[in-house]
């Protein structure tokens, strides 16, 4: 005879268990939250994250912290986010190259699973790469621009941030699709770069808006494009590289990850406060300062965008690895 009492029991528990996780995020934050970044104190990322630390600390009523680890490839803050309680209270604000170039930097000898340590909670912006070019450039739109590298004796060449980074990787993405005669050097930051395209040592660079804005205030520089899929709508008169080159989309991006294990009402619950911030016009002005977009998603629309960055990019990471 079956024991019904036990029968009837596992449902009832259950039950007890899905009812348990609407009251966690209920009673959610109950102590200041801490978000670990790999992002050096005062460079744009960490500025962003602390617009949107600010602005959540209101909504929580609790003080947040945010906790700088730069260093080797953002593999530093990513093995401290990894070590943490899995209550919510602690979260991981990565960035796009800690993804996209990482891995692959680390093929083999990563001390942290990316994608079984997190789970995604949001995007919070996007900074989308542009290409620029010295005054003096005889090329006014990209079309013209692929036409001159691919007159000119020996080709062109491209600055970046540095190697293997995002500027470089739309660099040679944008080579890759439109058959452009280019070629990457390497400079120590985006400010050398920038000087030598400035100077006309280095005609072409790759770098985000913030980072191009003195060259452009200056009059040193011009932007051809934006990698963006669509104008952004403060520039509405600027053009995607996407309209001549399609495919050629890039960004930095900030999301906000939580340790695996987290219960998914405090992810969700975050994700619809994080949702909540962004949208704001203020926030949306000051991120546009500094070249930067916001983009609203869900955990399960953000995981599905990192995952296509990372199919992406991972081989154009790779080629860079394998170069001389």
């Amino acid at each position: 005879m079956v024991n019904c009492r036990r029968f009837f029991a596992w449902p009832v528990a259950a039950i007890g268990l899905l009812a348990a996780q609407p009251a966690q995020a209920q009673d959610w934050p109950t102590k200041p939250v801490t978000f670990i970044t790999p992002a050096a104190a005062g460079n744009s990322p960490d500025v962003l994250t602390r617009v949107v630390a600010d602005r959540l600390s209101q909504i929580w009523k609790q003080q947040i912290v945010v906790l700088n680890r730069p260093g080797a490839g953002g593999l530093i803050a990513a093995q401290a986010a990894a070590n943490v309680e899995k209550d919510g209270h602690s979260l991981y604000m990565t960035q796009a190259s800690t993804y996209t170039v990482l891995p692959i930097e680390q093929e083999g000898k990563m001390t942290v699973d990316l994608q079984k340590a997190f789970v995604p909670i949001g995007t919070v912006g996007e900074q989308p790469i542009a290409v620029a070019v010295n005054k003096d450039i005889p090329a006014n739109s990209v079309a013209e621009l692929i036409a001159l590298a691919n007159k000119t004796q020996g080709g062109m060449l491209f600055g970046a941030t540095n190697r293997g980074g995002q500027s470089h990787l739309t660099g040679e993405l944008f080579r890759e699709k439109s058959k452009a005669n280019i070629a990457f050097v390497h400079a120590a930051g985006a400010a050398v770069s920038l000087n030598d395209v400035i100077a006309g040592r280095i005609p072409i660079m790759f770098e985000g808006l913030a980072g191009l804005a003195p060259g452009i205030q200056g009059g040193g520089i011009r932007v051809l494009g934006i990698a963006t899929q669509k104008r952004p709508p403060n520039l509405p008169d600027m053009p995607t590289i996407d309209e001549t080159v399609p495919g050629v989309v890039s960004s930095g991006w900030l999301i906000l990850m939580a340790p695996a294990g987290t219960p998914n009402s405090i992810v969700d619950k975050i994700n619809a406060d994080i949702r909540k911030v962004i949208a704001e016009p203020d926030v949306i002005a000051r991120f546009a300062q500094l070249g930067t977009y916001t983009r609203d998603m869900t955990p399960a629309q953000t995981e599905a965008f990192m995952r296509s960055e990372e199919r992406l990019w991972w081989p154009i990471a790779r080629q860079i690895r394998a170069q001389p």
